[in-house]
C-alpha cells in the first residue's frame, strides 16, 4: 500500500481570476473540485495516508478537508511562512510519511487515468529510487533520458537551455506529467534545502542513482492550466 503527496500550495496564477478567491486545489472542473478528484484517486488506489501542502488559502483547504471526512488519514504541511517549491515541499513534509511506503506524488492540477499501480510496480522491479510518469506531446521543457528509459537531463526549448546530468550515446526527449513514485529512501538523499525544484533534485541524484521514465499513453491526461481552457477540458470528461 502506498502513501501520497498531493502538490497543492501553488498560487494559481495561471487559472486567475477563478483563484483570486480560492485556491488552485478548490477550482471546480466538471462540479467536482481538483483536489477532490485528486483525494479519490488516490484512495481508489489504495492510499490511506495523504499529505497535501497548502500556501494559497490555506484555511480553505483544511475546512474542505474537515467537511468531507475522506476515508483516509489526510494530513497538511503548511507553507505559510514561504513557498517550498516541489523538491522543498516534499522534503519539509518528511516527518508526515511512515518512510516504510512508496509515495505517490501528484500534482493537484493534473486530470489523469495514468495507471499508478503500473508504476509501482515497474518502480519495484528495477534498482531505481523514483519512477516519473512523462509521454511523448508537445512542451517547451522536455525531461531526458537514456535507451534504458534513465534520466540523463531537461531541456527548455523556448529559451534554449539544456542541462546534461550524465553523458550517453543518445537522449530521448519526454514530457513530464505531474505524477511520480518515490522510494522513501531518497528523503535521505536529498541535498538540498529551503525552495527548490524536485525536477532540479532528480538531475543531481540521478549522476548517481537510476530514476526512470514510465512513459504512459493515457487517453485522459489533462494539466488544469488556463481559465478559458477549463469548458475544453470540462467537454472532454463528461
Amino acid at each position: 500500500m502506498m502513501e501520497a503527496m498531493i502538490f497543492a500550495a501553488g498560487l494559481g496564477t495561471r487559472l486567475r481570476p477563478l483563484t483570486d478567491n480560492r485556491p488552485k486545489a478548490l477550482v471546480e472542473v466538471a462540479g467536482c473540485t481538483l483536489l477532490e478528484r485528486c483525494i479519490r484517486k488516490l484512495i481508489g488506489y489504495g492510499c490511506k495516508h495523504i499529505v497535501i501542502n497548502t500556501h494559497h488559502f490555506a484555511q480553505m483547504i483544511e475546512e474542505h478537508i474537515h467537511t468531507k471526512h475522506y476515508p483516509a488519514e489526510i494530513l497538511l504541511s503548511n507553507e505559510k511562512d514561504m513557498l517550498l517549491d516541489t523538491g522543498g515541499g516534499f522534503k519539509n513534509a518528511e516527518s508526515l510519511f511512515s518512510k516504510t511506503q512508496n509515495i505517490i506524488v501528484h500534482n493537484v492540477d493534473i486530470i489523469s487515468d495514468v495507471d499508478l499501480l503500473g508504476m509501482e510496480r515497474e518502480l519495484n522491479e528495477s534498482d531505481s529510487i523514483a519512477m516519473l510518469a512523462v509521454s511523448q506531446r508537445k512542451t517547451s521543457r522536455y525531461l531526458l533520458f537514456d535507451n534504458k528509459n534513465e534520466l540523463c537531463g531537461w531541456q527548455d526549448k523556448k529559451n534554449n537551455r539544456e542541462i546534461i546530468s550524465r553523458n550517453v550515446s543518445e537522449a530521448f526527449p519526454f514530457a513530464f506529467s505531474g505524477i511520480q513514485i518515490l522510494k522513501p529512501e531518497i528523503f535521505g538523499m536529498m541535498e538540498r534545502t529551503g525552495a527548490f525544484s524536485i525536477i532540479d533534485e532528480y538531475l543531481e541524484l540521478s549522476k548517481k542513482e537510476k530514476i526512470k521514465a514510465f512513459i504512459h499513453t493515457a487517453d485522459n491526461w489533462f494539466d488544469v492550466g488556463k481559465a478559458e481552457e477549463l469548458k475544453e477540458i470540462e467537454k472532454r470528461l463528461t
